[in-house]
């Protein structure tokens, strides 16, 4: 026959670390339904204040009559400045850039570009391995589509580096097609 264990005095279910633990849980869960609480009034108001300002742009607020001439003129100043940065980032970029990742870089190092989207305009400072691979990157440039009126501006050779390399800068106009600015 098997023994009988009997046990007259009963564990407890739960310990002292474990009522902490709830109640840590809890306080955690109320701060986090309290913080929730704030965000969504913070939104609200938020919400709110947006509902507003549009509701004055379409009119129905301030009239542009109650601006001063000098609060007129920096609006106008802002919305030039607006108006020139939407058109330079407008321009097809990927164009002109791939334009120069086409050329046949073997003998030339491109050392920077400085494009002039107002002008249309880049500037292409580069160092060639000799003269005639920097006349040959030129007539590329203005045999290519992206680019027209390629100008050297200057160029010299760099005696002490290695090789006697030389650094130039272009000049080119970036065709942009009217229909697509």
């Amino acid at each position: 026959m098997r023994a009988l264990d009997l046990d007259f005095q009963r564990q407890r279910l739960a310990s002292p670390p474990g009522w902490g633990l709830l109640a840590a849980g809890l306080l955690l869960a109320g701060a986090g339904l309290l913080g929730q609480a704030q965000i969504a009034t913070a939104t609200a108001e938020q919400e709110r204040e947006l509902q507003r300002l549009e509701r004055q742009l379409r009119g129905g607020g301030v009239s542009q009559a109650s601006l001063s001439p000098a609060e007129n003129r920096a609006q106008e100043a802002n919305l030039a400045e607006m108006r020139r940065v939407t058109a330079q980032m407008n321009l097809p970029w990927e164009a002109l850039l791939s334009t120069l990742e086409s050329q046949r870089l073997e003998d030339i190092a491109l050392l920077s570009l400085t494009p002039d989207a107002r002008k249309r305009q880049v500037r292409i400072s580069a160092e060639a391995r000799d003269l005639a691979a920097m006349l040959d990157f030129h007539r590329r440039l203005e045999q290519s589509a992206a680019l027209r009126d390629v100008s050297l501006l200057n160029h010299e050779i760099v005696a002490q580096a290695k090789g006697q390399p030389i650094r130039f800068n272009l000049l080119a106009t970036w065709v942009v097609d009217d229909a697509h600015p």
